[in-house]
């Protein structure tokens, strides 16, 4: 199990005040309506999500350093647990042309405003239960997902990544911390977190429930 984060260079050039998150909002309220996973989630106030999460080939990047580093070919089958508006999946099978695609999404919103090329193999429903047979993806990854899950559902979606997946290259991303700043951080800023887990919890956790691939770590600094 190697640590990489694909995201890390991206996720510095994003500023972000913490304490502003807490102090002008009532952030409890914030939170259970970021939490719906609806359109105030995606495309509403900043103060209940992303604040218009609109299609923009920032995810171009993203993707082409995961297709070089897993050497992804065009045949192959790709799954995206948590995939929101499938815009990474897009820029993959535009990199990829015949790449296969496959993204699954807890948001309704979400998955009915991704890009109509990939729209149609995008799923309803939660990491804990995955619709697809054994081993079925080349390559399978999640992002910012499985630390909205609760700490009694980790278990299966673990076991569920590892399972539809063929092989080790799989690649999840997290938000966790290091030390009792970013810890704090993280609690000011997340609206959907339910598992607050530093580094070494969660790589307890993957080798506890048989995770095999590799890990992502996204810090608040």
């Amino acid at each position: 199990m190697n640590t990489i984060n694909f995201l890390e260079k991206y996720q510095k050039s994003t500023q972000r005040n913490y304490l502003q998150r807490v102090i002008e909002h009532d952030k409890a309220a914030c939170a259970s309506v970021a939490t719906q996973w609806g359109q105030d989630y995606w495309d509403g106030d900043r103060c209940y999500g992303y604040g218009g999460y609109h299609y923009d080939g920032r995810w171009k990047a993203v993707a082409e350093d995961l297709i070089r580093h897993y050497g992804i070919q065009a045949h192959e089958k790709v799954l995206d647990i948590g995939c929101g508006k499938g815009f990474l999946l897009y820029e993959m099978q535009q990199l990829l042309p015949g790449l296969q695609v496959h993204g699954l999404d807890i948001s309704h919103y979400g998955l009915r405003c991704a890009p109509q090329p990939v729209r149609s193999h995008l799923v309803e429903g939660n990491a804990v239960s995955l619709p697809w047979a054994d081993q079925t993806f080349d390559f399978a990854f999640s992002i910012n997902t499985f630390h909205n899950l609760r700490n009694f559902e980790l278990k299966a979606a673990l076991l569920e990544m590892q399972r539809v997946g063929k092989s080790d290259r799989k690649w999840l991303c997290i938000e966790s911390f290091r030390n009792e700043r970013e810890k704090v951080n993280l609690l000011y800023w997340q609206l959907t977190c339910r598992t607050f887990l530093d580094t070494e919890e969660w790589l307890w956790l993957c080798r506890e429930y048989s995770y095999t691939g590799d890990l992502g770590f996204i810090f608040f600094e």
